[in-house]
């Protein structure tokens, strides 16, 4: 059974982005609908966030010397 979901141009070009090239849409749907494992996209968490800007932070400090 195949059914069409009509989306704008802008939402399927972002879909897009976040589809894998080895999935079908199905799949993608199905993984973005998952209930059991959230889609984290591009979120770090406030200690991973810290630790990146303490290091950007070190690397241009070194570079001031």
């Amino acid at each position: 059974m195949s059914t069409s979901i009509r989306v704008s141009n802008e939402t399927k070009d972002k879909l897009s982005r976040l589809k894998r090239d080895d999935e079908t849409w199905d799949e993608f749907l199905n993984r973005l609908t998952n209930e059991e494992e959230p889609i984290n996209i591009g979120a770090w968490s406030d200690d991973v966030a810290d630790r990146a800007r303490e290091a950007v932070e070190s690397s241009r400090e070194s570079f001031e010397r």
